[in-house]
């Protein structure tokens, strides 16, 4: 008996000392560098390589800093922790699309931010999004450039919540940022210039409701300057743009469901030189709050809902 209990003491004592040394191992603040080595620490004394180390080393709630110009990632970077991601000021701290999404989040209840980040396709290709996010974390991005990538600059299928501020989405091969099945999005001060299928898109497939409040923006070039779509029974899209302009798109705002409801609110922005002012699908709704500039669209679709001033 004495043996027995001596002996789960020293077991108990080992993980302790186990559990002691994980902790230990994840540090608050991760950097990289340039010239830094992935068997490194991450300390700013000794910095990783690649994102995928910081990754490992850093405390949920951390931080992961980049020290100097360079691209940070071998394939797509996939985050499991809440973390902050940021380049110091001067970097240009880049992440490619490479075999997947340059970034992806699937993980549920997660907190990240990204700042000060260039995202950009693998010239070899292979890549998808810039951004992709699954399930219900809370994603912002803030002062970045997310450019040329070949879908999404940012996709957000599922209830998770995703704010962009200050960062400018161009040249992707879908839509700048698209929203599906339950995500909700904050945009301000934003730049979507000419992606290919547009600037935002509000959207779901399932009876749930997805909205996007866009603010302060420019959105130009591409297929639909905003669009919101439902192809469920009882689904809700619903996006608001307030002080911002809509230019040189087919369809500036563009409305319209199979079933379920669509809507486009917009108030006192200015709508020039589309070549649909609006575009009003069966179920959907265009509503302006009367205080609007419309010029230079030769044509629209539908009729357009004046709601006069909030």
């Amino acid at each position: 008996m004495a043996l027995r209990t001596a002996w789960g003491r020293a077991l108990a004592l080992l993980a302790v000392l186990v559990c002691s040394t994980t902790a230990q191992a994840q540090i608050f603040r991760a950097y990289l560098a340039s010239d830094g080595n992935d068997a490194n620490p991450c300390t700013l004394s000794a910095p990783c390589r690649l994102l995928p180390a910081a990754l490992n080393a850093v405390a949920s709630g951390g931080e992961i800093w980049m020290l100097d110009s360079a691209n940070y990632n071998t394939s797509s970077v996939t985050i499991g922790k809440s973390v902050s991601i940021l380049a110091v000021p001067g970097a240009i701290g880049s992440v490619l699309a490479i075999g997947g999404p340059a970034v992806q989040v699937l993980a549920n209840g997660l907190n990240v931010s990204l700042r000060n980040i260039v995202i950009a396709p693998f010239p070899g290709g292979g890549g998808t999004d810039g951004v992709a996010i699954f399930g219900t974390s809370s994603i912002t991005i803030e002062h970045s450039l997310i450019t040329g990538v070949p879908l999404d600059g940012v996709s957000v299928a599922g209830a998770g919540s995703l704010k962009v501020a200050n960062t400018t989405i161009k040249g992707a091969g879908s839509f700048g940022i698209s929203l599906g099945n339950g995500a909700y999005a904050e945009i301000s001060r934003v730049l979507l210039l000419d992606n290919q299928e547009g600037g935002v898109y509000v959207g779901t497939t399932i009876p749930t409701t997805t909205r996007a409040t866009i603010s302060d923006s420019t959105i130009s070039g591409g297929t639909a300057g905003i669009a919101t779509e439902s192809t469920a029974f009882s689904g809700i899209s619903r996006a608001y743009l307030t002080r911002s302009t809509v230019s040189k798109t087919t369809y500036a705002l563009r409305a319209g469901t199979g079933a379920g409801s669509a809507a486009v609110t917009v108030a006192g922005s200015t709508i020039a030189a589309n070549v649909y002012a609006f575009y009003v699908e069966a179920g959907g709704v265009v509503a302006s709050s009367g205080n609007n500039t419309f010029v230079d669209n030769p044509t629209q679709l539908g009729s357009l809902t004046n709601i006069g001033l909030f």
